[in-house]
């Protein structure tokens, strides 16, 4: 065959096979072009405001966690349920005239405490900070230290003509110090065994295990009863799964009326609210009886935390709030699901993607998300569906070429987004050119 006439034949199947991939694509684009068929109207990510962007925390700082452990005393100084151990010869134990006195018992710690063997017979410090001893009237010694009541004992009964002084040689030991009860309610899932990272859990994990809260109830001694240690006693400071917060709910009943009275003040101006459909109900504020105590703040930023926010007392809950909520949705041509994110770091789309596993490519045969890209060009095109008050929403449009190169395009990911992937109409068009001429035009060319 001539050579000439074998290049005109290819050539004109070459012209035929691209015509009719450019005429398919056309009909293709106006039926079947997602961003024609589902469009979604959204606004450009670098021309919204920024009350639609979530603040950063990357520089975020833990904080100094002495600040939430109370500081002890020099010496011990004793209050209400402190059990001593008092030894008074002659007195306690009452010893009969020209006997041998009896030598005082003694007293071995329990196995979890920290305090070295005592001798004296117990006896407890009363409600109201007084201490009964036999022949004299309770004395007072709330706030006081062993010596200091030693010394008070000694006063005593020298001042009542019970002993003389030189036989007046009371002992005074601390056999037991007292405990405060605290609840922990944790809801981090620390006691679990095998825990994975949270940013390693996928949708079907966090949804498919037991999210119940754990906890218990904590005794801690005196001047070990605050925050850090009811944490240390029940796992340690919150993990992943939580919030960088620690709640706390005193068990007065100040406070428990004060609870009660916001939750009726709330309803009740929902209520009200809900009287007239144009005006949009209120979201629930924080509690203001509700202490809560932030584990990372931004630089330069000095916690406001005192002694007597960290001090816990007898029926106090200590709540570790779940971050179950802190979730990502996504769609399109990402695989569906749900996707928690990191606590402590910032999260942008691109990151998201990955997260989610489909990645950004500049072309070539690729696979994102599940979905084959048969000309070779990517998805170029990513809406984030957010949520604003009063049940609205807002489409941020991010186009992603834009995004690799401006750090302002690619804006950060925050609770209850939805991620939606979809092509280009240009894209759908090329890859659908594309596709026909090497599915149809090169065996078009090979079979002749």
């Amino acid at each position: 065959m001539n050579i000439n006439l074998f290049q005109t034949r290819v050539w004109k199947h070459i012209r035929y096979t691209v015509g009719l991939g450019i005429a398919a694509s056309l009909v293709a684009s106006l039926t079947g072009c997602s961003s024609l068929t589902q469009p979604i109207d959204g606004v450009p990510a670098h021309r919204l405001p920024p009350e639609f962007f979530p603040a950063p925390k990357n520089n975020l700082v833990p904080v100094d966690i002495a600040l939430l452990s109370l500081e002890p005393p020099r010496d011990y100084q004793l209050g209400p349920d402190d059990i001593l151990g008092v030894y008074i010869e002659g007195v306690l134990p009452f010893n009969p005239p020209n006997t041998p006195p009896e030598p005082p018992p003694v007293n071995f710690p329990e196995q979890d405490s920290t305090l070295p063997p005592s001798i004296g017979y117990p006896i407890a410090v009363q409600d109201d900070g007084t201490l009964s001893l036999p022949l004299i009237e309770p004395l007072e010694v709330e706030g006081l230290t062993l010596d200091q009541v030693r010394e008070k004992i000694r006063e005593a009964y020298i001042d009542n003509d019970i002993l003389r002084e030189e036989k007046a040689r009371p002992i005074v030991t601390l056999i037991k110090e007292r405990t405060y009860d605290v609840i922990v309610v944790r809801e981090d899932g620390l006691g679990e065994d095998n825990q994975r990272s949270l940013q390693a859990q996928s949708s079907e994990f966090i949804r498919g295990r037991d999210r119940s809260a754990s906890g218990g109830l904590v005794k801690l001694p005196a001047y070990k009863n605050d925050i850090l240690h009811a944490l240390v006693e029940t796992g340690g400071l919150p993990g992943l799964n939580a919030k960088n917060e620690v709640k706390v709910l005193r068990a007065s009943e100040a406070d428990k009326r004060k609870r009660a009275q916001f939750v009726r003040d709330f309803y009740a101006s929902q209520r009200n609210a809900m009287l007239d459909p144009c005006v949009c109900p209120p979201e629930l504020p924080p509690d203001p009886s509700i202490l809560r105590i932030p584990l990372r703040l931004p630089p330069g930023v000095l916690p406001n935390i005192t002694p007597d926010d960290v001090e816990l007392q007898d029926g106090d809950i200590v709540y570790i709030e779940s971050r179950e909520t802190e979730v990502f949705y996504t769609g399109g041509l990402l695989p569906g699901g749900e996707f928690p994110l990191p606590r402590d770091y910032d999260l942008d789309v691109l990151g998201a993607m990955a997260l989610a596993g489909g990645g950004i490519s500049q072309g070539g045969n690729q696979r994102l998300g599940g979905v084959a890209s048969v000309g070779g060009v990517p998805p170029g095109m990513l809406y984030i569906l957010r949520q604003t008050p009063c049940n609205g929403q807002v489409a941020i449009e991010v186009d992603l070429a834009r995004a690799i190169n401006d750090p302002r395009s690619r804006p950060l990911v925050q609770p209850g987004d939805t991620l939606i992937l979809q092509y280009k109409c240009e894209e759908e068009l090329l890859n659908f050119s594309l596709g026909t001429f090497f599915t149809y035009g090169i065996r078009e060319l090979i079979s002749n």
